[in-house]
C-alpha cells in the first residue's frame, strides 16, 4: 500500500486485523488510504477505529451474501453512518426484518431474520428446488442472518441464526461477546463459539489469537468480560492459538471449530467406553477369582 499508494482497499475484517497489528507499522506512510469497505464477516468497533486512525480514511462495513451478487447494504462513506451497523439498503434494494419462525415484519430495534430482494437477488440454485424454495419466496431472500434495524432505517447484524448460542435458556449472539474481547489490549484476534454443555446445553467457549509478546491468562481474560457483559455470556472457556483457521478471503470458519469440538467429543466418549470395559473386564477377573478360591 505505501509502494502504488493504494487509495481504496476493500477486504474481510482479518485483512485490516493483519494491517494494524503489524510490526512498526506506524513507520509505514499509510495517508493514501481514503475508503475501505468491509465485508465478510462481523467488523469489530475496535478494529475499525484503529484502522481510521491509524491511516486516517474511512472504514466502514457493507454486507451481502453470493446469493445476492454480492452485495445489498452499505454505510456512506463521507456524510452519516452508524458505528456496528451494516448501513442501508443499495437503490432498488429492499430489506426488513421478519419474524424467525413466522416470518410476520417486526417493530424497529426488534430482532429477527434479514429478508432483502432487489435485481441482485439470484433466481435460485442450479438443480436444488427444495433449497430454492426455502431460501427464496414470494421474491424475498431468505438471509439466515439474525439482526434489527433502528428508527433510521438502518440495519445491524448480529450473527448467522445457526451461529446463536443457547446456554441455560439464554440467547446469546457471538458478535457480542467477541466485541468485548477484542478490546482487550492484548487480543488480536477472537471468535466464540458454543460448544456442548450437559447442564446448560451449550456454553461459550473463547478461541484466542494474542498479540506478540502477549501472555496466556484466561483468568485475566474472564474478569475483563465480567466487567463488560452478563454473567450468562461470559467465555466459560479460553483457548489460545496462534492461528484461527480462515477462508482464502480471511473468513474465521467459526464451524471448523465446532467440528474440532465435537470429534473431542467423540473422543472423550470413546474414552469413557474404553474404562467401561476395563471394569467390565475387573469385574470378571474378580468373579473368576471367587469361583476359583470357593472350588479350592
Amino acid at each position: 500500500m505505501p509502494k502504488k499508494k493504494a487509495t481504496v482497499f476493500p477486504g474481510a475484517p482479518t485483512m485490516y486485523i493483519a494491517v494494524i497489528n503489524y510490526p512498526d507499522i506506524r513507520n509505514y506512510d499509510l495517508s493514501s488510504i481514503k475508503a475501505c469497505i468491509s465485508g465478510a464477516a462481523s467488523l469489530p468497533l475496535e478494529v475499525q477505529e484503529r484502522f481510521e486512525q491509524l491511516t486516517g480514511g474511512k472504514l466502514i462495513e457493507g454486507y451481502g451474501l453470493t446469493e445476492a451478487s454480492p452485495v445489498t447494504h452499505a454505510n456512506n462513506i463521507w456524510e452519516k453512518r452508524k458505528p456496528g451497523s451494516i448501513g442501508i439498503p443499495f437503490p432498488d434494494t429492499e430489506a426488513k426484518i421478519v419474524h424467525p419462525d413466522t416470518g410476520e415484519d417486526v417493530e424497529p430495534g426488534e430482532i429477527g431474520e434479514l429478508i432483502v430482494r432487489g435485481p441482485q437477488v439470484m433466481s435460485g440454485y442450479w438443480n436444488r428446488p427444495e433449497d430454492t424454495a426455502v431460501t427464496i419466496r414470494n421474491g424475498w431472500l431468505y438471509t439466515g442472518d439474525l439482526g434489527r434495524m433502528d428508527a433510521d432505517g438502518y440495519f445491524f447484524i448480529l450473527d448467522r441464526r445457526k451461529d446463536l448460542i443457547i446456554a441455560g435458556g439464554y440467547n446469546i449472539y457471538p458478535r457480542e461477546v467477541e466485541e468485548v474481547l477484542f478490546e482487550h489490549p492484548d487480543v488480536e484476534e477472537a471468535i466464540v463459539a458454543g460448544i456442548n454443555d450437559p447442564y446448560r446445553g451449550e456454553t461459550v467457549k473463547a478461541y484466542i489469537v494474542l498479540r506478540s509478546g502477549a501472555k496466556e491468562d484466561p483468568q485475566a481474560l474472564k474478569a475483563f468480560c465480567k466487567e463488560r457483559l452478563a454473567a450468562y455470556k461470559v467465555p466459560k472457556a479460553y483457548e489460545f492459538r496462534a492461528a484461527l483457521p480462515k477462508t482464502l478471503v480471511g473468513k474465521v470458519l467459526r464451524r471448523k471449530l465446532i467440528e474440532e469440538e465435537q470429534e473431542k467429543e467423540k473422543e472423550k466418549e470413546k474414552e469413557k467406553e474404553k474404562e467401561k470395559e476395563k471394569e467390565k473386564e475387573k469385574e470378571k477377573e474378580k468373579e473368576m477369582e471367587k469361583e476359583k478360591t470357593a472350588k479350592d
